[in-house]
């Protein structure tokens, strides 16, 4: 019976979703997850929006990321739905399990990368690259890797802001209440990533490839 259950909800996720969207899903979620494992957890760099939030609700509350973490992602897929649609809320589901998927595949092996702790100009440049190229194709494709992009995606919706700004508003706010706890020096590090990756993101989601291979092409002879 919950076998049935869940063969019904799984088909009717991917229901009208091809192998043209899911395939960058896939890619942006091995990208991105690649990143944050390899660079973001060896360097200690913080982040902005919903994890940074979820950081600094566990130091001054003490509270487990397990418990918080859904809670605020809850609540910003509650506000997506509102503004976003249902659709939204389908694809998302399909990356966010990609991006566990990857997570849990990425824990099966050591770090692939040197440690860049000593190097964190070049962690947080390398970092902000990983999750814009990554979570950039994710959101292309009308999706989201988490609360994050669902918080910044109904900002941009309701204010009509760029979706860089409305990603650099939620990573600043976060970041500036994240100085009661972390020195400021690892905060600028923070930031270098979020104003790499943010305008990454929005750059790619409007990307207009056919556009850009008709100003290439030659002309005709």
């Amino acid at each position: 019976m919950i076998q049935r259950h869940f063969s019904a909800f799984a088909r009717r996720m991917i229901r009208g979703l091809s192998l043209r969207m899911f395939v960058p899903i896939l890619i942006g979620a091995g990208i991105c997850t690649f990143g944050i494992h390899n660079i973001h957890q060896q360097t200690g760099i913080t982040e902005g929006g919903v994890i940074g939030l979820m950081l600094l609700v566990e130091h001054w509350i003490g509270s487990s990321p397990a418990a918080i973490t859904p809670v605020l992602d809850f609540v910003c897929y509650l506000l997506a739905f509102r503004y976003l649609g249902g659709n939204f809320i389908r694809i998302s589901v399909l990356s966010t399990a990609c991006i566990s998927l990857f997570y849990k595949f990425w824990e099966l092996f050591p770090p692939m990368l040197p440690d860049l702790s000593p190097y964190p100009l070049l962690a947080s440049i390398l970092g902000g690259l990983f999750v814009g190229v990554g979570v950039g194709l994710i959101v292309r494709q009308g999706g989201s890797s988490g609360g994050d992009d669902a918080l910044a995606l109904t900002i941009s919706k309701v204010t009509r802001w760029r979706l860089s700004r409305a990603y650099l508003f939620t990573d600043l706010v976060v970041l500036g209440l994240s100085l009661t706890y972390i020195p400021i020096g690892k905060i600028i590090f923070s930031l270098i990533t979020v104003s790499i990756s943010s305008p990454l993101i929005d750059l790619i989601q409007n990307f207009d490839y056919r556009k850009f291979l008709r100003r290439i092409s030659l002309p005709q002879r």
